[in-house]
């Protein structure tokens, strides 16, 4: 199979000319590629994509209440600064995995990084809530070229031998990314104001991008043929997700009245009917419905959603409660900086702590009982900032160790011929259930009576945890065929 590179012109010297700069793969300098450390630089340059993309999930819900305040807007308005991102990046990451096999991991990675910083500064800069919503949308255009090839771009990287090592580098930049998030993104509020959340991803992304250019491998081969991408599909999955979230909003205090979700309502229904029997029906289904039918697959799915769900709920949660009760936004992110602290101590360190008999299923189910546990104290403890750092703590640590065991065995689940199709519905239900973390504590806050709304919001958070924990119940996943 011919590789990107043979296909397009260069130069003697192995470089693009004309055109074929935009879209051909640059080769890393000589001195660099035969070095027996290259593969460690390219996986070093991964992991700026992976700290970029947690350090901005973890760190945006700080921005709610000053952008309430700037623009004078309520928190069903406010939460869609996180929610098109998601919703975005949810449609785009498997048509833009199937649409870099074809043209190269690293360039579309590359432009992946350009167009997250980009976006990033007009961000910073946007003069309203609705551009600045806008803007998100294309941020999560970045985000998803970055996110759909950074695992691929590892793995082509790194010798079979360090494959462990390698991914677990990577796994780190996401740990610290999403660890740091909340005290970066309080201490940036608090001193030089909300813009500087996400001005402070471009210098971040420049050296990114640079670095990309030099260190990263080409694509070894390209897919043949054009890239099947169902448009259809992608276009019927944004409509279904987003007029659901936009119901979910007006029932959350949008400014409309309550009839008006009548009409996202009816989409909702309409897209996601028509995007399942797409997805029956069609040549190259986005999600294929046949592999929901094997065993642990369906629960496996539907326990990760309700993990991210549970994982990203208190960090629209803790802000509000304490930001009502007077707390700085610094102040905020200290104590939320407990949850994703847990959740990276655990993910990294859960093979050296757990025992070495238990498997993932029995680590599934011992982290899933663990996030009712912590969600039960929450409930039940006043919400302030000297006790919320408990909960939240142990919250993180069960989070960490039941996320990779479910997606161990949802995968371990998949055939090996639709691994792609495999990850890309657990992406899909990674950015189903953040987004829905978001949009159900929102929910919960405005139509629980007052001075109820936090243990309300908690007691729903219990509620998916206790439903990760009943999917752990189902039976044992087949062996791949």
């Amino acid at each position: 199979m011919a590789t990107v590179n043979d296909q397009l012109p260069t130069l003697p010297s192995g470089r693009p000319r004309g055109w074929a700069v935009l879209h051909q793969e640059r080769p890393r300098p000589e001195r660099i590629r035969t070095r027996p450390w290259a593969w460690r630089l390219a996986v070093a340059t991964v992991c700026f994509g992976a700290f970029m993309g947690q350090l901005d999930a973890s760190v945006v819900t700080l921005t709610y209440q000053p952008l309430g305040e700037q623009f004078h807007a309520g928190p069903a308005a406010v939460e869609w600064v996180s929610l098109s991102y998601l919703l975005a990046l949810v449609a785009l990451l498997v048509p833009v995995g199937r649409f870099s096999d074809a043209h190269g991991r690293k360039l579309m990675y590359l432009y992946g990084f350009a167009v997250f910083t980009l976006a990033s500064a007009a961000c910073g800069l946007a003069p309203g809530l609705g551009v600045l919503v806008g803007f998100r949308v294309v941020q999560a255009l970045g985000a998803a070229l970055m996110q759909a090839n950074s695992v691929a771009l590892v793995t082509t990287s790194a010798p079979a031998a360090r494959m462990r090592s390698a991914l677990g580098m990577q796994a780190a930049g996401q740990a610290v990314g999403l660890a740091l998030g909340p005290t970066v993104g309080g201490a940036l509020v608090a001193t030089v104001g909300w813009r500087w959340v996400f001005l402070v991803n471009v210098p971040i992304g420049i050296v990114a991008l640079v670095s990309g250019h030099y260190l990263l491998p080409r694509t070894r081969a390209a897919a043949p043929g054009r890239p099947r991408v169902d448009a259809l599909s992608v276009l019927l999955l944004g409509g279904a997700t987003t007029a659901g979230m936009l119901v979910l909003s007006v029932g959350s205090g949008l400014g409309l009245p309550v009839w008006t979700a009548a009409g996202p309502a009816l989409a909702a229904l309409t897209c996601g009917r028509a995007f399942v029997r797409r997805q029956r029906r069609g040549p190259d289904p986005l999600v294929d419905l046949a592999l929901l039918r094997r065993g642990g697959i369906a629960p496996g799915l539907v326990g990760g959603l309700c993990g991210y769900l549970v994982l990203f709920g208190p960090l629209v949660l803790v802000p509000v409660v304490l930001g009502r009760g007077g707390a700085s936004a610094l102040s905020c992110g200290l104590v939320l900086t407990a949850l994703p602290l847990g959740f990276a101590l655990a993910a990294t360190l859960a093979d050296r702590l757990l025992p070495p008999g238990w498997d993932d299923r029995r680590r599934c189910r011992a982290g899933a009982a663990g996030c009712v546990a912590a969600l039960a104290l929450l409930a039940a403890l006043p919400m302030t900032p000297g006790l919320l750092p408990v909960p939240l703590g142990l919250l993180g640590i069960a989070l960490g160790v039941f996320t990779p065991a479910n997606n161990t065995l949802v995968m371990r689940a998949v055939p090996q011929t639709s691994a792609g199709t495999g990850g890309g519905m657990v992406n899909l239900g990674r950015g189903l259930g953040t987004a829905l973390g978001v949009a159900a504590v929102t929910l919960t806050l405005h139509l629980a009576p007052a001075g109820a709304g936090a243990r309300a919001a908690a007691g729903v958070l219990l509620a998916f945890a206790a439903l990760a924990l009943a999917t752990t119940s189902a039976r044992q996943p087949r062996a791949k065929a």
